[in-house]
């Protein structure tokens, strides 16, 4: 089976019903994406698909083609210098930071799909949970991802 995870395409052999995220973490070792729940709900896992948010941890791998590209947060900028990571360090977004990653990659959908998002609009688009409640942050960190981004098209 061929995957294109980050720009790269890769040749794997696994059973058809693993998750996505065994293979991105176990087969790949890209660990970035993180295992929570397990059933799809808290967002950890969150990688883009064609720039749409999917949960990896209930995504069976057979699901994806070669055609379709996956982005995990490794692949989102390998400097270090999109936009949302830009804005998360800047205002301290994360407290643990363990559901981050995931948050990142849906707030980069988000993005992708309305540059710039209302408040509603991100209360609808990102239903990742973060248990030390860092959601005001979150919030803020999109509309200045936002920002970012558009002073660079500028």
């Amino acid at each position: 089976m061929k995957l294109n995870v980050n720009g790269e395409l890769i040749d794997i052999e696994v059973d058809g019903a693993t998750p996505l995220l065994w293979v991105l973490r176990e087969q790949l070792g890209l660990t970035g994406t993180k295992y929570s729940c397990g059933i799809g709900l808290c967002g950890s896992c969150t990688v883009l698909v064609d720039g749409e948010a999917v949960r990896s941890c209930v995504a069976p791998v057979s699901s994806f083609t070669a055609t379709q590209k996956i982005t995990t947060i490794e692949g989102l900028s390998p400097d270090g210098n999109h936009p949302l990571q830009r804005a998360w360090d800047k205002l301290d977004v994360p407290q643990c930071g363990y559901c981050q990653p995931g948050m990142i990659m849906s707030a980069a959908a988000l993005l992708g799909a309305k540059p710039e998002p209302t408040d509603a609009d991100i209360d609808e688009g990102i239903t990742n949970i973060c248990r030390c409640g860092t959601f005001n942050r979150v919030r803020e960190g999109i509309h200045l991802a936002a920002r970012i981004e558009k002073e660079g098209k500028s």
